[in-house]
């Protein structure tokens, strides 16, 4: 069994830093982005766009383009889809996601079965092997932390006005869809690369899980983003970890680490009498 020593020698060492680094931009970009989903209750939209982009990088590979710009393209077009939605009722829209959903896992999965080439691409994107990842995945995963993430900060006054004072919003002549259709296209895009590197489930666990606990614990919307970030990275630094050590796929290693942190979050604030 590794010591700590040898696990810190091992992640430090040139085959696995830059897996490391890869995924330490998603720990730390996927749950800011999952705080706004979480607000505007739209969780399922984040795992369609991941289905959507799994499905994108493979008929990516079959026409001979960049695995990354397939995903990213099916992601945004499903993005973009969605915001034909908006304004919709609340079942209208989750019909539509699910929909999303199941036409990236019908088309991944059919595409996986029938061409041998992209057999060993589909396990990499939904087992979640992060430790294959290459130079042009690391330098998407920074790029999309420097790009996506300050338009993020840009768009968070807007989006928080468009959630809590509708009316003052469009009272000022500005436009809530146009909003929100750049938070979902960033989404997409964010969620189109982290499913190249650590998977479509662990992806949607990062989006999902962290917010999620610091919903519960959280008292401000800072402090809700702060809690977030932190606990998505403390599961990221422990899921890799042991992953390392048990020389397992990293994705559900990663997904179950997410799990655990969320079950055991939340017995604990119900035993502290939270609501």
């Amino acid at each position: 069994m590794p010591t700590l020593a040898d696990l810190g020698a091992r992640i430090f060492d040139p085959l696995f830093a830059m897996p490391f680094f890869t995924g330490l931009v998603f720990a730390v970009l996927l749950p800011l982005f999952g705080a706004y989903l979480r607000l505007r209750d739209e969780w399922l939209a984040a795992l369609a766009f991941a289905q959507t982009a799994a499905a994108g990088a493979l008929l990516a590979m079959l026409g001979g383009v960049p695995l990354l710009l397939g995903g990213i393209g099916a992601a945004t077009a499903a993005a973009g889809l969605k915001t034909l939605f908006e304004g919709a009722a609340r079942g209208v829209q989750g019909a539509a996601y699910a929909m999303l959903l199941v036409t990236g896992w019908g088309l991944s999965v059919l595409l996986v079965a029938n061409l041998p080439l992209a057999e060993r691409l589909g396990h990499a994107l939904f087992d979640g092997q992060l430790y294959f990842v290459e130079r042009e995945h690391l330098i998407a995963a920074w790029l999309a932390l420097g790009v996506a993430g300050g338009l993020l900060l840009r768009l968070s006054r807007t989006l928080l006005l468009c959630h809590f004072f509708p009316d003052f919003f469009r009272a000022r002549g500005r436009s809530a869809r146009r909003a929100h259709l750049v938070f979902d296209m960033l989404v997409a895009a964010v969620l189109a690369i982290a499913t190249m590197s650590i998977g479509v489930m662990a992806a949607f666990a990062m989006i999902f899980v962290p917010p999620l606990i610091a919903w519960q614990w959280a008292r401000t919307w800072r402090g809700s983003l702060m809690l977030a970030m932190l606990a998505g990275l403390l599961a990221y630094l422990a899921a890799f970890a042991l992953a390392l050590a048990a020389d397992q796929p990293f994705g559900p290693v990663l997904a179950l680490t997410l799990v655990v942190a969320g079950v055991l979050s939340g017995g604990l604030h119900r035993c502290r009498g939270g609501h």
